[in-house]
């Protein structure tokens, strides 16, 4: 997600399209081709943003009144606000969706709540935007049994509204929840939210932690790197060893977690992750004395409880060594509608040189099994 000058459709297909004579010179997907329309899998997206205008109009006028100046994601909000085409795809869960979907050859969009969603919204008032936002999705997933699944929104604020909204949203059939990392600085890692960690876990609901604006967004954005470059990956890599680190697995062990843009790139320190473990393990000045220590090393966890998704990364050796160091099984296709979409990287993992029944995991089957995915 980058900053559009231009909110026409002209500017916004513009800044979509891909410079592939750069990508090919870096070792990057090379122009693809063609999709296989007779691929023998069905492709599901499972990190494909949405939206709705009653919260728009919310953040706008949070953000508006001033009561929340420092609040970066808040502002991001309102710079998406102001993006006419962008606000059209993401509000549409229907037609325009639908045909979209049918140009790139996508068969089934997990739709998650985009960022910053309900937790960036007057406090008190977020509750009941999940709500709103929960029984859209549902009625979307209704209309289109066949093209449509949803992960839940929740605002980690109120714990007792988010436990009671996560244990509706399952009795309602979605498929999973969302959350858009930090919420004004704190972190599900913190215990006061454990509650909802646990009615994710009782409620078989993989929890989808989604980048937003960074705690301290001055610091990336007077350097150019606010958005995906490293504001947006770092925020959830924070949010994710936080998880891991707290215990919050060893507490939940059944707890299932998924995070996109091939990991945030935590895949690739696993190594260092045990090594280094004792930095952190039961050093009693961390966390008010309560940091345990885990009863697995680092890397377990991320075979165990984490998956991850390929949103944004569609580029086939980071790909394979994520399959080979957590499993074929633990990572997911997703292509990050509307803010990055793209025919010839739909094509390029077809062509992509991977055993069938790995193909088929990484674009249909993980996706059905983590999201509890039928039909």
């Amino acid at each position: 997600m980058s900053k559009l000058e231009d909110g026409s459709e002209k500017g916004l297909k513009g800044h979509f399209k891909e410079d592939f004579s750069l990508r090919t010179r870096i070792g990057l997907a090379p122009r693809a081709g063609h999709v296989d329309r007779d691929a023998p899998y069905q492709r599901i997206a499972t990190e494909e943003a949405w939206t709705f205008p009653a919260l728009v109009k919310a953040q706008v006028e949070y953000l508006e009144s001033g009561a929340a100046p420092h609040d970066d994601s808040l502002k991001m909000a309102g710079l998406f606000a102001h993006m006419p085409s962008l606000q059209e795809m993401l509000q549409d869960l229907g037609d325009l969706r639908i045909s979209h979907m049918d140009e790139y050859v996508i068969d089934r969009q997990l739709l998650l709540l985009t960022a910053p969603g309900v937790q960036v919204v007057k406090p008190g008032d977020g509750t009941a935007m999940a709500r709103e936002a929960n029984d859209i999705a549902a009625e979307a997933c209704r209309n289109h049994p066949d093209r449509f699944s949803a992960c839940a929104a929740f605002d980690p604020r109120d714990v007792a509204g988010s436990v009671k909204e996560i244990e509706r949203a399952a009795g309602l059939g979605l498929n999973g929840a969302v959350l858009n990392s930090h919420f004004q600085g704190h972190y599900l890692d913190e215990q006061d939210y454990w509650p909802i960690l646990e009615a994710l876990e009782a409620n078989d609901l993989a929890l989808y932690i989604h980048p937003t604006a960074p705690f301290n967004a001055p610091h990336y954005e007077e350097r150019g790197f606010f958005g995906a470059l490293a504001g947006f990956p770092h925020d959830v890599w924070l949010h994710t060893m936080g998880l891991v680190l707290s215990g919050a697995f060893d507490r939940f062990p059944k707890l299932r977690l998924v995070i996109g843009h091939m990991g945030e790139c935590l895949p690739l320190h696993l190594y260092r992750f045990d090594w280094m473990q004792g930095n952190a393990d039961g050093r009693s000045h961390l966390r008010g004395g309560t940091q345990p220590t885990l009863q697995h090393p680092i890397s377990y966890y991320f075979k165990n409880n984490i998956w991850i998704t390929t949103s944004g990364v569609g580029w086939e050796p980071a790909i394979k060594f994520c399959q080979e160091v957590l499993g074929p099984d633990r990572v997911l296709y997703a292509m990050d509608y509307p803010y990055q979409q793209s025919y010839d990287e739909v094509a390029a993992y077809d062509r992509m040189d991977m055993d069938a029944r790995v193909k088929k995991m990484l674009m249909e089957d993980n996706a059905r099994s983590v999201f509890r995915i039928t039909g």
